[in-house]
C-alpha cells in the first residue's frame, strides 16, 4: 500500500525551476519532512539526517533518484513552496476524517513561535492563527500573520480557505468582526463569537439583553440555562451558561443572529472567590448544555494543539525566520499532531513521536490514520 502522502502531494506545483540539474523530486522531499517530524525531528538538519538513517524505508515508497537530500536542499525548497497550496493539499487531507453528527466545531485561534524573530511583525516572532476541529482533534487550515500587522486581518484569508458547511466556528473577542460573521454564514456554517469592548456598541446591546431580561424575570423570553459545577485541586467552579434566543436589539450588521449568551464563572480557590462574566453572540440557536460544550471545546485548541507544539514539538524554540519556511514547517507540527493524536496507542505525543521513530510499522499506522485520501 503507497504512502498517502504521496497523492497528497501529487497535483502540488512545483516552486522550483524544474532543469536537468534538479536532482530531488518534490514529493520525496515533502513526504520525508512530514516523516521525520512525526518521529522526532525538529528542524532542517534532523530531517535530513533522519532521511539518511531511514533510507531503506524511504526506498520503498519513493524514487529517491539521487539519493537523500540534503538539509539545505530541505530549507530552499520549504523557503519557496507556497504556504497556502502546502495547506490546502494537508486540509483537504484532514477533512476527510472530520466527521461527525449534528455540527462540527471548529476554534480558530492564534499562536507565536517567540525564537522566530521576524523583523517588524506586529507580534515581533512568527504567529500561525489555525482552525483546530475540537472534537476531531484535527488542523483544517493555517495562515500566518505578515509582518506589521495582527491576527485580526488574516482570519477571513483562513475562513474562506475552509469548507464551513455543517461547522460551528469559534473565535475569541479579537475576531469578533462583521465580516468573519458573514463570511462563515456564507459558507454555511455558524458562528459563536466572544463579544469584548473592542466591539463596544454590540457588547452594550448584548449585556442589555441580559439586564432586560433579568429585569422582567425571564417573563416571556424564549431563554434556556445550564449549570456545571467541578471541584478538584483545592478548587471549586460553578460555571452558569444562559442563552437568549431571538435577542431585541443588537446592532443590524451583524447577520442572522439568532442567540446571546453569557457565561458566569464562580471560582474559589484556596479560599480566595472571583466572579467573572463573559458574553457571546451567535448564529446557533442550541441548547445552552451545547452551548457550553462548544465554548469549553474552543480552549481544547490551547491544550490539545498549542501545549503540544510547545512541550511535545519545542516550537517556542524554532528559530525558522523566513516566512514561508517557517509557516510550511509550523504546518507540519500541526499535521503530525493531528495524526499523532488520531493513532490507537498508549503514551503522550511526545511518546508515540519515539514510538515513530523506532518503529516502521508504527509511522505507516500513524500516516495512514486518515486512510481516505480524495483525487484530486
Amino acid at each position: 500500500m503507497p504512502l498517502p502522502l504521496i497523492t497528497v502531494f501529487r497535483d502540488l506545483p512545483d516552486p522550483r525551476i524544474t532543469t536537468a540539474n534538479t536532482r530531488h523530486a518534490l514529493v520525496d522531499i515533502l513526504a520525508i519532512a512530514v516523516c521525520a517530524i512525526i518521529s522526532g525531528a525538529n528542524g532542517w538538519e534532523q530531517i535530513a539526517e533522519y532521511g539518511r538513517r531511514k533510507e531503506p524505508f524511504f526506498r520503498r515508497f519513493l524514487t529517491l533518484g539521487n539519493g537523500i537530500p540534503s538539509h539545505d536542499t530541505f530549507y530552499r525548497v520549504f523557503t519557496r513552496l507556497r504556504p497556502a497550496a502546502f495547506a490546502e493539499r494537508f486540509a483537504t487531507w484532514m477533512a476527510a476524517a472530520c466527521e461527525g453528527t449534528g455540527l462540527i466545531p471548529i476554534a480558530i485561534d492564534g499562536k507565536s513561535a517567540r525564537r522566530a524573530k521576524r523583523g517588524n511583525a506586529a507580534t515581533g516572532c512568527l504567529h500561525v492563527v489555525s482552525a483546530w476541529a475540537t472534537a476531531n482533534r484535527l488542523t483544517l487550515g493555517q495562515v500566518v500573520v505578515p509582518d506589521g500587522t495582527n491576527e485580526i486581518g488574516v482570519i477571513p484569508e483562513l475562513l474562506r480557505a475552509l469548507d464551513l458547511a455543517g461547522a460551528i466556528v469559534t473565535i475569541d473577542a479579537a475576531g469578533c468582526q462583521t465580516e468573519n460573521a458573514r463570511l462563515i454564514r456564507e459558507g454555511e456554517g455558524h458562528y459563536l463569537l466572544a463579544v469584548k469592548g473592542n466591539q463596544p456598541t454590540l457588547q452594550a446591546a448584548v449585556e442589555g439583553v441580559f439586564a432586560a431580561a433579568d429585569a422582567a424575570g425571564f417573563e416571556g423570553i424564549r431563554f434556556d440555562h445550564h449549570t456545571t459545577t467541578e471541584v478538584g485541586h483545592g478548587r471549586q467552579e460553578e460555571r452558569s451558561v444562559s442563552v437568549i434566543y431571538d435577542p431585541a436589539g443588537l446592532p443590524p450588521e451583524w447577520p442572522d443572529a439568532a442567540a446571546v449568551v453569557s457565561v458566569l464563572r464562580e471560582r474559589t480557590v484556596s479560599g480566595v472567590a472571583t466572579t467573572t462574566v463573559h458574553y457571546y453572540l451567535s448564529s446557533h440557536t442550541g441548547t445552552a448544555e451545547a452551548m457550553a460544550a462548544i465554548l469549553r471545546g474552543h480552549w481544547g485548541i490551547e491544550n490539545g494543539l498549542h501545549w503540544v507544539l510547545d512541550v511535545a514539538f519545542r516550537e517556542d524554540e524554532s528559530r525558522t525566520c523566513d516566512l514561508n519556511a517557517g509557516a510550511n514547517l509550523a504546518l507540519l507540527r500541526r499535521v503530525a499532531v493531528s495524526l499523532l493524536k488520531r493513532v490507537n496507542a498508549k503514551g503522550s505525543v511526545e511518546t508515540r513521536r519515539l514510538m515513530a521513530a523506532w518503529d516502521d510499522d508504527f509511522l505507516l499506522k500513524v500516516l495512514r490514520g486518515i486512510p481516505t485520501v480524495p483525487s484530486a
